[in-house]
């Protein structure tokens, strides 16, 4: 079990590091563009706000490890967890470039328009990948799943999360300026800055 010391700190100044970094599953690895910061029990917008539950136990674990869940019912999504044992932090993969195992990524993604979308978003990251929801908990020092993370912090932008309905506003998503594979901003219809909780 590795200790991963580059991912422990508050999720919104860990995320940033994991720009330009490579994630590999078997022969196909992208290059990750952008990534969204969300803060656990201090963050409505994240899935542990409220406390564990069998979906997001890993979250509570240690660093390094991945955390997957189904969104809508249809779209695997793959967070890493950051942050100290406990605090239930993570950093959600929105999106990347693939630089390995572009042929199998492009059979994976066969509606890609082009190779910028076959990691544009993170449902599709994840089927580019090939993450599955049996890979929630992976350690991503690997053989199964393996991060590589970037020799130094990359100068990145940042802004507001997409599509949250409940802390949209926060600055927590991050991504590589001039990238062609970070995807577009959407507010959710319903996004409120404010939280009574807060």
């Amino acid at each position: 079990m590795s200790s991963w010391p580059e991912l422990r700190g508050p999720a919104e100044e860990v995320a940033p590091r994991l720009l330009g970094a490579v994630l590999r599953k078997g022969p196909v690895a992208v290059r990750l563009t952008e990534v969204e910061a969300y803060a656990g029990h201090l963050d409505p917008g994240s899935h542990a706000y409220r406390g564990p539950t069998p979906r997001n136990e890993v979250m509570f674990g240690p660093a390094g490890f991945l955390y997957c869940y189904l969104s809508y019912g249809m779209h695997v999504c793959a967070n890493v967890v950051v942050g100290e044992e406990g605090a239930a932090a993570a950093a959600l993969l929105r999106a990347g470039e693939v630089v390995e195992g572009i042929d199998i990524a492009r059979s994976r993604r066969p509606g890609a328009r082009t190779d910028r979308d076959l990691a544009r978003g993170p449902g599709r990251l994840c089927q580019a990948v090939g993450l599955v929801l049996d890979d929630d908990g992976a350690d991503l020092s690997g053989p199964a799943v393996e991060l590589v993370l970037p020799g130094q912090a990359l100068a990145h932008e940042a802004g507001p999360r997409t599509g949250l309905r409940l802390a949209p506003d926060r600055p927590w998503r991050f991504w590589l300026p001039g990238e062609p594979t970070v995807s577009l901003h959407r507010r959710h219809p319903k996004a409120s800055a404010h939280h009574p909780d807060l």
